[in-house]
């Protein structure tokens, strides 16, 4: 049997038109006609030696074949992206300090530190991951050189590029039943009419100062729905485990959800509306050294990906 061997050009146009949903927008993006495009499928079902896509309305969806084969066009893309910056860099020396949330911590930190070592292995990496007015005040400071944070309204250096805009959602447990049972028993009595019931709602939320805190007080004062703090930590890992217990409902962006928790149907709970936020990333100056800027790139790829690929649900 022959090997086959997978177009990497051809692989690039069957991720994108996935990515972006129609593969006419990902002809544009890739700067080829739509027919080009659809020769690349054919020639990948070829290759593949299974039908790719289905029917679905006037549509198209992927088939069991065609996920498994997504999933190691990513992969295979990544890693010729990789080798690339590697041949490129492979020289790159130097040091680069990195500030970000704790949000991004699990979900963003392995991945990018992981890519960004192999291919420039001669450039040390200094990571601190602390609350926004910490990564704030050290990039000021020019004791970090790239930091990750969200957009709280306060003035912060011009040296900023936003990489995502994301709704706050309320966050309650995975189960329902885990909630605190007075509320969520007065709730289930009234119903949306919730923001009426005498039952404060229980709040887990970092401690102060916070700005995201004064953001959720403001809606509930707003809306006349009473609250009240139920648990408070400078640890986002333990708001997600009081959250998971039933403490109380936390808020937080849908980016880099634990398993257990899981974003709130606000208008069902009778809740307020809350804002969006945007997700910065900050330099310390303008005309950043080779690594500072490559691990910029490298993160705000990284983001965006993963933006892309989990949706938020607007509540």
């Amino acid at each position: 049997m022959s090997q086959v061997m997978f177009d990497l050009d051809v692989l690039r146009s069957f991720s994108t038109g996935i990515a972006l949903g129609s593969y006419a927008r990902a002809a544009d993006r890739l700067g080829r006609s739509t027919s080009a495009v659809s020769a690349q499928l054919k020639k990948l079902e070829a290759q593949a030696g299974t039908a790719l896509f289905r029917k679905a309305g006037r549509g198209l969806e992927l088939t069991d074949a065609g996920e498994t084969l997504l999933a190691y066009a990513h992969r295979m893309l990544e890693l010729n992206e990789e080798a690339g910056a590697a041949m490129r860099g492979a020289d790159l020396q130097g040091w680069v300090r990195l500030g970000l949330q704790e949000d991004f911590g699990e979900t963003l930190l392995p991945a990018v530190l992981g890519r960004f070592a192999r291919a420039h292995p001669k450039v040390r990496i200094e990571a601190c991951v602390a609350r926004s007015a910490e990564l704030r005040e050290r990039l000021e400071l020019r004791q970090l050189d790239l930091a990750l944070v969200w957009d709280t309204g306060e003035q912060m250096t011009p040296h900023g590029e936003r990489v995502a805009r994301l709704p706050l959602q309320w966050i309650g447990p995975r189960s329902p039943d885990a909630l605190d049972a007075a509320w969520w028993k007065e709730r289930e009595r009234r119903g949306s009419s919730v923001r009426k019931s005498k039952e404060p709602l229980p709040l887990v939320l970092l401690d102060a100062p916070c700005p995201l805190r004064e953001i959720v007080v403001a809606a509930l004062d707003r809306a006349g729905t009473p609250w009240r703090h139920a648990f408070t930590s400078a640890s986002l890992a333990a708001l997600w485990a009081a959250t998971s217990a039933g403490l109380g409902l936390s808020v937080r962006t849908p980016f880099g959800l634990p398993a257990h928790v899981r974003a709130i149907d606000r208008a069902a709970a009778g809740l307020p509306a809350l804002p969006q936020m945007s997700l910065m990333l900050y330099r310390a100056q303008a005309a950043a050294e080779a690594p500072v800027s490559r691990l910029a790139t490298l993160l705000l790829e990284a983001v965006r990906e993963h933006v892309q690929a989990e949706p938020a649900q607007l509540h």
